[in-house]
This record gives structure tokens, C-alpha cells and sequence, in this order.
């Protein structure tokens, strides 16, 4: 009961900040869910490795629900998710049944808490791009497709730590840098969980209900308790001051860096 009780709190906080700010609720989820793994007795390098492909997995379910909620508020640019999405699928793919079963779990960690805290400082410097700075031609948005497929796979995260500053970089309003983002949520989740069964096919479960990589579980409980929050985060967004979305988007990463830091030396 108590575990069941946890998951619903971590899915039902990560539903919100799913639609809140587009980040699929894998930054948060990574450093939760390692620590309640590592409390049941997984080793934590595993622990890290199987809470970031649970936490991907989720993503497949809230994105949804976030995604359906911008929509409605017209805050998703189709034309930019399709542009990105083919280098999404092939750089999650990658990551996720390549290079995340080679590298060490403390390495992921250390590598999420790299990755985020730089976004962090970025976004919190609010630094004005170029007024005439636009979206790259498609063989640029390929490529950094790609590489938030890749970068998104590698640490559990919907690539929203990824694409919406680089979205707002190049002049998209930060409301539809955050939506189109949660559009993104999917394929990045699709490609990532394909590749991290592939990687943990043979492994033995770590715990009842273990699949791999895969905590069962966990993925349904966080799933269907973000479902229900996503839409509730979206709205809420469109009355937030845009200024203080970017502060809370980059607060948030900053304290999950900080997390996964101390997670990766404590271990």
C-alpha cells in the first residue's frame, strides 16, 4: 500500500508538471523513482538505469494527455514536431537499445545532471535571441532531432529540457515551445522504450513485476495518475506570465540536477 501510495503521488505531481511545462514528467520521475528503487534493494546503478526507462515509459501515456491539452488552447506547432519527429525516433532508438545498456548507471546520472543544470542557467539567464532568428531548414531540424532523441533516451527525460530552449531560441513564443514539446513527448517515449526492452531483454527482474529495464508496476500507477493531471498543468499555463514559466521551468531543473548529482556520488 505504502509503495502503491508513493507512485500515485509521484504520477499525480508529475501529471501536472507534464502539462505545466511540457517535460513529461521524466525529470522528475528519474530521481524519485531511483530512490524508491534503491529503498526496495536494487543496486543503485541498476536502480538509476531501470527508473529512467520506467520513466520513459510513463511518458508514452501522459504526452497524451498533455499534447490533447495544448492542442485545444492552439498551442502546438504541428509543422515543427513533424520536422523534428524522424530524427527523435532514430536518435531515441539509438540511445535507448545502444548506448544506454553500455554506459555505467552512475554515468547516466551524472550525465542527467550535466545535461539539465546547463538548461537551467540558459533559461534563467533569459537571454533574448536574435529577433530575426527562425527554425533551422529541415536537414538542421533533422539533426537536432536526433540529438534530443539521443540526449532524451539517455536520461528518462520527454526532450522538453531540449527543445523548448532551443524552440524559444529561434523566436517560438514560450507557450508553444511548451506545447509543441509535450507533441514531441511520444515519439521520444516510443523510440526510447522500443530500445530499452531490447537492451533489457535477458536481464533478470530486479523486483516482482520487473520487465527488463521496465518496472511494471510503476509504469502503470504513475501512468494513470499523470493522465488525469496533465490537462490541469495546461491551462494552468496559459495563465502563468510567460517570465515566470521559464523561472519555474528553470528552478525545477536546477533542484533535480542538484538530486541526481548526490545520487550519482552517493552511489
Amino acid at each position: 500500500m505504502l509503495l502503491v501510495l508513493e507512485l500515485l503521488a509521484m504520477g499525480t505531481v508529475a501529471g501536472f508538471l507534464a502539462g505545466l511545462l511540457g517535460v513529461g514528467g521524466g525529470m522528475l520521475m528519474v530521481p524519485a523513482m531511483t530512490w524508491l528503487l534503491t529503498e526496495r534493494g536494487v543496486p543503485g546503478g541498476h536502480a538509476v538505469k531501470m527508473a529512467i526507462a520506467t520513466s520513459m515509459a510513463t511518458i508514452l501515456f501522459t504526452s497524451l494527455s498533455s499534447v490533447r491539452a495544448h492542442w485545444k488552447l492552439g498551442n502546438v506547432r504541428w509543422d515543427i514536431a513533424r520536422a523534428l519527429a524522424p530524427g527523435i525516433l532514430l536518435g531515441g532508438l539509438a540511445a535507448g537499445a545502444g548506448a544506454f545498456s553500455v554506459l555505467k548507471g552512475q554515468g547516466l546520472a551524472l550525465l542527467f545532471s550535466a545535461f539539465i543544470g546547463y538548461m537551467a542557467v540558459q533559461m534563467m539567464r533569459d537571454k533574448k535571441p536574435e529577433p530575426s532568428r527562425q527554425m533551422p531548414g529541415a536537414l538542421g531540424t533533422g539533426a537536432v532531432g536526433a540529438g534530443i532523441g539521443f540526449a532524451s533516451a539517455m536520461v528518462g527525460a520527454g526532450g522538453a529540457f531540449l527543445s523548448v530552449p532551443f524552440m524559444t531560441w529561434c523566436n517560438v513564443h514560450p507557450r508553444q515551445a511548451v506545447g509543441t514539446s509535450a507533441s514531441l513527448g511520444f515519439p521520444i517515449a516510443a523510440a526510447s522504450t522500443a530500445g530499452y526492452v531490447v537492451a533489457g531483454w535477458n536481464l533478470p527482474a530486479a523486483l516482482p513485476g520487473a520487465f527488463g529495464y521496465l518496472y511494471v508496476p510503476a509504469l502503470l500507477i504513475v501512468s494513470l495518475a499523470s493522465v488525469t493531471l496533465a490537462p490541469v498543468g495546461a491551462r494552468m499555463a496559459q495563465t502563468i506570465n510567460v517570465k515566470l514559466l521559464k523561472r519555474g521551468f528553470s528552478v525545477l531543473l536546477l533542484a533535480l540536477a542538484a538530486s541526481m548529482l548526490q545520487r550519482a556520488f552517493g552511489s
